[in-house]
């Protein structure tokens, strides 16, 4: 499964201390942590606090460049100038996260992600909000396919988010979240990636029930044919919960090193 690394985000006090301070070693021990555990990519965002988020974008890529070289960044924001800025500075393949189903969003995004040959995640959303069912999150998957496509983006380069929401207040999306995980694979050729938020589905539950959501939720998608996750990749457990249910779904050969394999692989 493919990891991205959700610790660089200024909605997090110590980034968000670390950007006022201009502390790199923060954020050079986060690039470096979150890698070393197994993060294929690292998500990066200012945060909402920030006066000038265009120039803390540009700081805090190229001090994670600094600290952990090519590892492919995943330039989180809803600012066009601000995306840019951080596609321009990335060594490899970026990612684009990300557009929502509207077509004002999409446009500019795509011409972003043509210009700097970036993936790009997409999210079940419009101006309408979340669809509570599958068929709803399905014809918004549809439309940014075919934008994308309209734009000169291959399917292949495409994460379609889901969107799950925090089972303590909207339980009944989980289900229809991994049924649209299960659907897309079936009603595109070539189909798209998919992609969740993980830590979206424990948000405001109680802090010792967190690990448990995440974990049990994380293989549930996984079998439902997950291809990716934003996700706390410093969670041991939880990416030894990643590695099994791949491991179960048949994605990867067992033998009795098969964390240790995994990992080294």
């Amino acid at each position: 499964m493919f990891v991205i690394g959700e610790r660089i985000n200024g909605m997090f006090k110590d980034v968000a201390e670390a950007v006022k301070k201009k502390d790199k070693e923060v954020i050079r021990s986060l690039a470096k942590k979150q890698v070393a555990s197994g993060a294929n990519a690292l998500d990066v965002n200012v945060g909402p606090s920030s006066d000038n988020p265009k120039e803390v974008m540009e700081w805090l890529v190229k001090t994670i460049i600094e600290a952990v070289g090519d590892v492919p960044l995943a330039i989180d924001t809803t600012k066009k100038d601000v995306m840019e800025a951080g596609l321009s500075l990335c060594r490899r393949k970026p990612i684009i996260n990300s557009v929502n189903a509207n077509e004002d969003k999409m446009k500019p995004l795509f011409a972003l992600a043509k210009k700097y040959k970036a993936s790009v995640i997409g999210l079940t959303t419009d101006k309408s909000g979340i669809p509570k069912d599958s068929e709803g999150r399905l014809e918004l998957a549809m439309k940014i396919i075919a934008s994308a496509m309209e734009h000169g983006i291959d399917t292949s380069d495409i994460y379609i988010d889901t969107v799950i929401l925090p089972v303590n207040v909207a339980q009944a999306h989980v289900k229809e979240v991994l049924k649209t995980i299960r659907e897309l694979k079936v009603l595109a050729d070539p189909a798209p990636k998919t992609i969740l938020g993980l830590s979206n589905v424990s948000q405001g539950s109680q802090a010792h029930l967190k690990p448990l959501i995440n974990r049990t939720f994380l293989a549930m998608a996984i079998a439902s044919g997950l291809d990716a996750a934003i996700m706390d990749a410093n969670d041991k457990d939880l990416l030894d919960t990643a590695i099994t249910a791949e491991l179960l779904m048949e994605r990867q050969l067992y033998c009795d090193s098969f964390l240790d394999a995994y990992r080294k692989k």
